[in-house]
């Protein structure tokens, strides 16, 4: 009985420690880095252009235990399934001067937030929420969709339309004109209220150089809209906001 007992006992002390590698292998989290360089305009409204570093971080995937999100084990872009990423912009500093004459200076911002995605493999939606941890301390966000073509060399294409929305804080930093900043330039106040703030395109790619590496570039198109679109400050410069984005990405695939 007591050989029995032990025998069991060795059976069962085995068991767990041959699991301990099948559970750590049921671990894991997936995510990319992407960092290059942009041209934009100088401020929303702005019809002058400025280049500037950029830089995303991308969620493919987790898996812990029976719980999966998106694709752990797929470091490529715009892996068909549900998953979060994480969401941040960088705006920069708007100087009252020159055509912004008399306005207040508009500290930098950092924008932090997650973005939630869905992808099939002809067609994608998501939606960004995002806000200022740095600067203007505010709510914004993004939603849209795309069409995705993908080639057997794993060169991915995409393209679709966008929104972009801002709480009454936001629209108020970046379109609205106190009553202290009038004068010469801006004769009236203006308050805007939350809501919409511009609609538009993009076009993008992805080429994966290797299992690790990608080089991804866009093309967006943003018309300004509603109380954006009749800020002052976007009526002496244009509701046509074109910007571009190139960059290299890193995919990390971690196991514990």
């Amino acid at each position: 009985m007591k050989h029995r007992l032990c025998a069991i006992s060795t059976g069962i002390l085995a068991a767990a420690l041959l699991s301990q590698p099948v559970l750590a292998q049921d671990r894991a989290l997936s995510f990319s880095v992407t960092g290059g360089a942009g041209v934009a305009p100088s401020y929303f409204g702005a019809d002058d252009y400025t280049i500037s570093p950029t830089g995303s971080l991308g969620f493919t995937g987790l898996r812990f235990g029976a719980v999966q999100l998106g694709d752990p084990d797929g470091p490529a872009r715009f892996v068909p399934g549900t998953r979060l990423r994480g969401a941040f912009r960088y705006i920069s500093k708007r100087e009252g001067k020159d055509e912004l004459a008399g306005l207040n200076d508009v500290d930098a911002a950092l924008e932090i937030g997650l973005g939630l995605h869905h992808s099939a493999e002809w067609w994608e939606v998501y939606g960004d929420l995002r806000y200022g941890v740095i600067g203007h301390k505010a709510f914004a966000g993004e939603i849209g969709t795309n069409l995705i073509y993908r080639s057997e060399t794993g060169l991915v294409l995409y393209g679709g339309p966008r929104a972009e929305f801002g709480d009454a804080r936001f629209m108020r930093t970046y379109f609205g004109v106190t009553g202290a900043e009038t004068g010469p330039s801006f004769p009236t106040a203006y308050t805007p209220s939350g809501g919409l703030y511009s609609v538009g395109a993009e076009l993008g790619g992805y080429q994966p150089l290797n299992a690790d590496w990608g080089v991804t570039g866009r093309l967006r198109y943003d018309r300004l809209q509603g109380d954006a679109a009749d800020s002052p400050i976007v009526q002496q410069g244009s509701r046509n906001q074109i910007s571009a984005q190139i960059g290299l990405t890193r995919h990390f695939n971690l196991r514990f």
